[in-house]
């Protein structure tokens, strides 16, 4: 790993009765550390302030998206094959990772998280100091103008990291007042100055509480032009994406409606040009990680915000692991059926392997590591890059950039907000936009004798809500339809899932499992939409994710614990908090 520090405040030496050669080196500063004493300093700090670790492989490898290739498959086979490493096979059975806290890890993610607030707060309290001065005085500092729109990205980026630790580390947030009795996180607004404080987790209604007020504080404060490369910062378009993501899981759909549309540029404004080309573009990849070095580009528009981070998640999917998307988590997402490409076919470049099954609409490349029967398909969405700091050693760190906030995931946040609202047109019309942007294949990859069919709410209704399929049987549509039960998770007297909306929202959770795969959102979808998984555990444990199961909240890590932070419940909810009525309109 590699940490920066930062120096919160002014550092004072007091020396009595030294030697002139211990005051020479007593008047120095001890180490790098920044001093943060003008707005430039702050801007600064901001570019580097960003969480430094990636949460794709803490939530992917509790999903549905990954198998046990040592479970037995159909046919009884099964193998003897390794994790990556030992905590991986915690993280799969939903058990308190204590045997990593390397990249990837718990640990890792909590303690970037937390040190990425504690930026965005030193950041804070030295405008709040600059904004207390005289105004004649404030003038004259240089840069003092860019102070506004600094306060609107370290509120912004406050609220986002607070978000992602709620949402890993705490069970789903079930609205303003069954929240009030599900543990939080600390919500931090001052830098810390004490050693060993002790921190009360407080209540996950208070955490979403703070988290809406930094949020609508700083958005209408950001300003796209203070930075060169504004994609690796809050920008307006990236904020109005976090806002849309933020009032989905609220269930404020008018709001998410309305920041969605202004991600886009507005209401009107045509959506496509905001999909990824990759469809367009096969012909120029020789290998995997070109797929996802395109993807994540920077000057592709449907990339809204970029986070680079220490990683080793891309060789989880290295051939030959345990823990694999494969088998039905892989029919279920990067080659598996859909409404509009039921049975279509691809044939390799190269003329040869045959023909396989993909679905047209997975926005990438596919590749398998090691043999189907227990290698793992990577879907190409993001790639390691390695730097290399020591050629000798041909040692380093390792880095995968996250595309955090983009277009096709906004679309299909849209299109929910708009389902929920009654739009089943504008609704499909937005999954109908994403659905084609991932049309245009070579016409040398595809086999000829099968054609895209147009998404209509005819075709969505059938696919997603046969006799069949609607019972989840993972035999018919290997666990792609799962019953949905948000209204248990989050009781809303103006919201619910009738008969009529519940095979489209089927779809919109399948497109969203599709494009999110390997990022880890699949998770958040899993807790909010109260989806029920099974893990199939080497030879024959099996374990089941409940709708209100408490393991969905990922375990404290053991050394906050350790500390004296209170953890996560383990035991299993009550029925007085499952059952919970939802009024009637």
């Amino acid at each position: 790993m590699k940490f920066k520090s930062i120096i919160l405040g002014s550092a004072v030496l007091a020396t009595l009765g030294l030697t002139s050669c211990v005051d020479s080196f007593l008047d120095t500063m001890p180490d790098n550390r920044v001093e943060l004493s003008t707005p430039e300093h702050l801007r600064m700090l901001m570019n580097t302030a960003y969480p430094a670790n990636n949460y794709a492989i803490v939530c992917e490898f509790s999903t549905d998206n990954v198998i046990d290739n040592n479970s037995p498959d159909a046919d009884g086979l099964r193998y003897n094959l390794a994790a990556y490493n030992r905590g991986d096979e915690e993280q799969f059975a939903w058990e308190e990772v204590k045997s990593s806290s390397s990249d990837d890890s718990p640990s890792v993610v909590w303690e970037a998280y937390y040190n990425s607030i504690a930026a965005a707060n030193a950041v804070l309290e030295k405008i709040a100091e600059f904004e207390a001065m005289p105004k004649e005085n404030l003038e004259k500092l240089a840069g003092y103008e860019s102070l506004s729109a600094i306060k609107g990205e370290a509120l912004v980026l406050r609220a986002y990291d607070h978000f992602i630790l709620a949402n890993i580390f705490c069970e789903a947030y079930r609205g303003p007042e069954l929240s009030k009795n599900i543990l939080g996180i600390p919500y931090m607004t001052k830098p810390e100055t004490t050693v060993k404080p002790h921190y009360e987790r407080g209540n996950l209604a208070d955490v979403y509480a703070n988290i809406e007020a930094d949020l609508t504080a700083g958005l209408p404060l950001l300003n796209n032009g203070l930075y060169e490369i504004p994609k690796y910062h809050f920008n307006t378009q990236a904020a109005d994406a976090f806002a849309a993501r933020f009032y989905l899981f609220k269930r404020d759909y008018k709001k998410a409606l309305e920041y969605a549309n202004e991600a886009f540029g507005g209401e009107n404004v045509d959506p496509s040009q905001y999909m990824s080309t990759i469809w367009q573009n096969l012909d120029k990849f020789t290998y995997i990680k070109d797929f996802g070095l395109f993807t994540n580009n920077i000057d592709k528009p449907r990339n809204f915000m970029l986070i680079a981070t220490y990683s080793v998640a891309c060789r989880r999917y290295s051939g030959g692991l345990r823990y694999a998307c494969n088998r039905e988590a892989k029919r279920a997402t990067i080659q598996g059926p859909g409404p509009t490409w039921e049975g279509f076919r691809w044939s390799q470049k190269n003329g040869k392997g045959g023909v396989y099954s993909m679905n047209p609409c997975f926005n990438g490349g596919c590749a398998i590591n090691g043999k189907s029967e227990y290698g793992t398909y990577f879907a190409g969405t993001s790639a390691e890059q390695f730097e290399l700091t020591n050629k000798i050693a041909q040692t380093g760190f390792a880095h995968v950039t996250r595309s955090e906030f983009n277009g096709e995931e906004t679309l299909l946040t849209r299109a929910e907000a708009k389902l929920f609202l009654g739009d089943i047109n504008g609704c499909i019309e937005d999954l109908r936009v994403w659905e084609k942007s991932h049309h245009g294949s070579p016409s040398h990859l595809a086999n000829s004798s099968t054609e895209y069919l147009e998404l209509t709410e005819n075709l969505i209704r059938d696919f997603y809500q046969s006799d069949e399929r609607a019972s989840g049987s993972d035999t018919e549509l290997y666990g792609i339809v799962k019953p949905i039960h948000i209204d248990e998770v989050y009781p809303s007297s103006e919201y619910s899932v009738s008969e009529n909306i519940l095979p489209i929202l089927q779809c919109v959770q399948h497109f969203r499992r599709i494009e999110t795969i390997h990022t880890g959102w699949r998770w958040f979808d899993i807790k909010r939409f109260g989806l029920e998984i099974t893990h199939k555990i080497g030879k024959d444990r099996v374990e089941h994710l409940t709708m209100l199961d408490p393991r969905k909240a990922i375990q404290i890590p053991s050394e906050v614990i350790a500390a004296g932070f209170e953890p996560n419940p383990r035991e299993e909810a009550s029925e007085d908090d499952v059952e919970v009525s939802v009024p009637v309109k």
